[in-house]
């Protein structure tokens, strides 16, 4: 799928969120945000901007999922649940805002 910028941006800031979630980020997780990161082709700043929110996560108001496209909602539910597999383990608050995440996104 292609995503404008400002998609691509608030898919990771969405991954990025979720990594977040048991409250620290692993190597696991971060080597996943960066394949992200490579394979959308990302420019200087962008990544920039992302491997900011990987050192402090993105604001709550700034991840809201009734703003994700219809269009994008597959592909952002399944990003988010590569980042809570990432790192080998899903924690219980990992699995419940990921099933909170998918509630939301449905129709």
């Amino acid at each position: 799928m292609d995503l404008a910028p400002a998609d691509r941006l608030n898919l990771l800031r969405f991954v990025c969120s979720f990594v977040w979630t048991d409250l620290k980020v692993t190597q696991q997780e971060r080597d996943l945000v960066m394949r992200i990161v490579g394979a959308m082709h990302l420019d200087d700043a962008e990544a920039k901007q992302v491997a900011g929110w990987l050192r402090v996560p993105p604001s709550p108001e700034d991840v809201d999922p009734t703003q994700v496209p219809r269009r994008h909602r597959e592909l952002f539910l399944r990003a988010a649940e590569l980042a809570v597999q990432a790192d080998g383990r899903v924690v219980p608050a990992e699995r419940e805002t990921l099933a909170l995440f998918r509630d939301l996104l449905g129709d």
